[in-house]
């Protein structure tokens, strides 16, 4: 089998880095990704997703240090299905990609800064417009996560 996702998009806020009880660090992120199709009248439309990414141990550490709104990256990993339990009890499923490699490619659409650190070594084994981002209504409904 095989469960192998590569994303190429813009990330669209700040990283947000946390640590699990045992001290291991994980830090979340979303990616913008935009795919450009014609519909059935032949006019070209772009649908953009916005994708949860999650990154352990070392990842987590890069991502936190160096990931921020409007950098464009390159994310390898796999997608995994989580279970929780909101704030008002409600039970909730989220998809996410649990991140392998991060790749950064270029300096990012909202000018902030120059190319931060590179890495393409495999991390270990876990448990566990261009940037619509910048454009108003851009803000996700996962704001229940708890993370």
């Amino acid at each position: 089998m095989l469960n192998k996702v590569m994303l190429i998009g813009y990330v669209g806020a700040d990283s947000e880095m946390k640590f699990t009880p045992g001290g291991i660090p994980v830090t979340n992120f979303s990616l913008a990704v935009k795919e450009t199709y014609k519909n059935g009248a032949g006019e070209k439309k772009t649908n953009t997703l916005r994708i949860r990414c999650v990154a352990w141990r070392r990842w987590a550490e890069i991502a936190g240090e160096f990931v921020g709104k409007g950098k464009f990256l390159y994310v390898e990993g796999r997608l995994q299905l989580r279970n929780y339990e909101d704030r008002e009890g409600q039970k909730r499923n989220v998809t996410e990609v649990v991140v392998t490699t991060l790749r950064f490619l270029g300096p990012p659409k909202n000018g902030n800064g120059a190319k931060a650190a590179e890495s393409s070594k495999a991390a270990e084994p876990t448990d566990e417009g261009d940037n619509p981002f910048n454009a108003p209504g851009g803000e996700t409904a996962d704001q229940d996560i708890p993370f």
